[in-house]
């Protein structure tokens, strides 16, 4: 029996041949994570299990327990309060609250450890007032313990969820909402009844964001002397010299993160939540008076104020009265730009690669491929740098002994610690922020585009250069800088990566920190705050743009 000859030569598709090989160095760092479980180490884990490991897991918890709790009620709250009331400074408010996402945690930590430690203004004003000599005389909380770490990372990270709580409220039919006030409910009981049940799926994924964050954290745990699953990984790695060991620390914090999806999808069950009309007009506002008006603006001022304007104010009082080396403030400067650019760029091109492929292909295969992809977000950095690193050293190993021994030279290491193999960990990291806006994006784009170009005698990629690129312009911007704003931030990762003698804004902030130096801290600290605040513009247009039928 003969063959057709286009059935048995048939070359394979370039863009799924492309996709194939992007998705597969992407989740190669997670890959490298689940393979090191089998690595022989039990001597290692019984020291770990009778020394450090229960403080891992319980601080973990505890931890992740803490914000949780801390940032669904902050971030619901206030996304109700500015969405579905009206009292003096709301509308202020309404973009105010998102400015805590401009400051990462560990720069909120050093900053509150300055102002509350023994020696900071606060208790020296305390200590001149009542007369006190010594921390016996006088009871004050600890900022440097596991309730100062959960209320810092609340403040940072309750935007998570009132971005999606206030966009669900936003979304949310009045029509909804009035038919359970004929039935004779009140404006709370219209809010528990109705409003949060339509608005829980988004309000757990912004639970969920933020207990990733919280476990990624590195900078403000190890300042404040709270052991996690985040400091153990760098100090056994760094510490130790254990790759294999803390690859499965690494995938029993992986494991953490699967087990709060997983948890968060079966508390659902069976039930679902739907809109149940597609009529939309302005929501209407309850005017809050007296009391209740204070306390809502409250409520809502004081994240903003504990989360954003105090670390602000406090930074830039301590930048302006330090002494700067201006030379090595722009290398670090330099240093991070050009990374974060890089980062943001390569992440874009290569999300929209994948959402095009994807879409000129709808298969199965490259629909399960586009969402390994988008794993490296739920991942803490300090993982997917050992992911990234237990692979290149093998690999280096191997090409130093081959160059040896039939080129008779030392090479030493090419790839471990460079700044290729840092880019390489942001991309895997932050490549679910492009791609999540990449796509969206492109789904608004008519087939008949590209209907269209074909007809004209366009390929594929020149279509999606010609034609989609420019009309996905200003998506594309966005992603870019997204990823941007996370690349300036991100600690675990560089720590581990970078090379010897090359600090970023980020590392040069914690290193000093670390010794103490919170003056000194203050400006490349300020330099990575500014740097967020561009996102935080972006995403407060978005919201205020998000209600169906307002045009305002």
């Amino acid at each position: 029996m003969l063959l057709r000859p286009q059935t048995a030569c048939r070359p394979p598709n370039a863009w799924v041949l492309t996709i194939s090989v992007l998705a597969g160095l992407v989740s190669l760092p997670v890959l490298a994570v689940v393979a090191n479980l089998a690595a022989p180490s039990l001597d290692i884990w019984r020291h770990l299990a009778a020394t450090v490991l229960p403080a891992y897991v319980g601080n973990s918890l505890l931890l992740m327990l803490g914000v949780g709790l801390g940032v669904a009620v902050g971030g619901v709250g206030a996304a109700w309060l500015v969405t579905m009331c009206r009292f003096p400074g709301s509308r202020g408010l309404e973009w105010a609250l998102l400015l805590p996402m401009a400051m990462p945690a560990y720069v909120v930590a050093y900053t509150y450890t300055g102002l509350l430690d023994f020696a900071g203004p606060v208790q020296g004003a305390l200590r001149l007032l009542g007369g006190w000599a010594s921390a016996r005389d006088y009871w004050f909380p600890e900022i440097r313990s596991l309730g100062g770490a959960v209320t810092v990372m609340t403040l940072v990270l309750y935007p998570y969820v009132y971005i999606l709580a206030r966009t669900a409220f936003l979304e949310q039919s009045v029509c909804v909402l009035e038919a359970s006030r004929t039935l004779g409910r009140t404006p709370w009981q219209a809010f528990v009844g109705v409003a949060l049940p339509l608005a829980r799926p988004a309000i757990a994924a912004g639970v969920a964001l933020a207990l990733m964050e919280t476990l990624n954290d590195f900078g403000t745990v190890q300042y404040f002397a709270v052991d996690t699953f985040a400091t153990g990984i760098y100090r056994t790695w760094m510490g130790m010299g254990q790759p294999a060991v803390a690859a499965q620390l690494g995938a029993m914090l992986m494991l953490f993160v699967l087990v709060l999806i997983v948890v968060e999808r079966l508390s659902r069950g069976a039930a679902r939540a739907h809109h149940t009309t597609p009529r939309y007009r302005s929501l209407p506002r309850i005017r809050l008076r007296r009391w209740r008006a204070f306390l809502a603006f409250v409520f809502c001022a004081a994240p903003v104020a504990f989360g954003f304007a105090i670390p602000a104010i406090t930074l830039a009082a301590w930048s302006s009265g330090s002494e700067t080396d201006v030379a090595a403030f722009v290398a670090l400067a330099g240093n991070s730009l050009i990374l974060a650019t890089v980062t943001g760029g390569l992440a874009v091109l290569v999300a929209l690669v994948l959402a095009f492929g994807r879409r000129l292909h709808p298969t199965l295969f490259l629909a399960v491929l586009l969402r390994l992809t988008s794993l490296g977000y739920a991942i803490p950095g300090g993982v997917i740098a050992v992911g990234i690193l237990v692979p290149l050293t093998a690999l280096d190993r191997e090409i130093a002994a081959f160059a040896r021994q039939h080129l008779g030279l030392g090479v030493g290491l090419l790839m471990t610690g460079s700044v290729g193999a840092l880019v390489y960990a942001y991309l895997v990291r932050f490549l679910a922020v492009a791609a999540n806006t990449v796509e969206a994006s492109l789904d608004k784009v008519t087939p008949n585009m590209e209907a269209a170009a074909r007809t004209l005698g366009l390929s594929p990629l020149a279509t999606l250069r010609r034609v989609h690129a420019p009309i996905m312009r200003g998506s594309l911007l966005s992603a870019a800088l997204l990823v941007f704003v996370d690349v300036m931030k991100e600690l675990p990762a560089t720590l581990i990566i970078r090379p010897f003698n090359f600090d970023t804004l980020a590392t040069r902030t914690f290193t000093l920190a670390s010794d103490e130096r919170l003056a000194d801290a203050a400006l490349p600290a300020l330099a990575i705050v500014a740097a967020g605040l561009a996102p935080v513009v972006l995403l407060s247009r978005a919201i205020a743009r998000s209600r169906p039928g307002d045009h305002s």
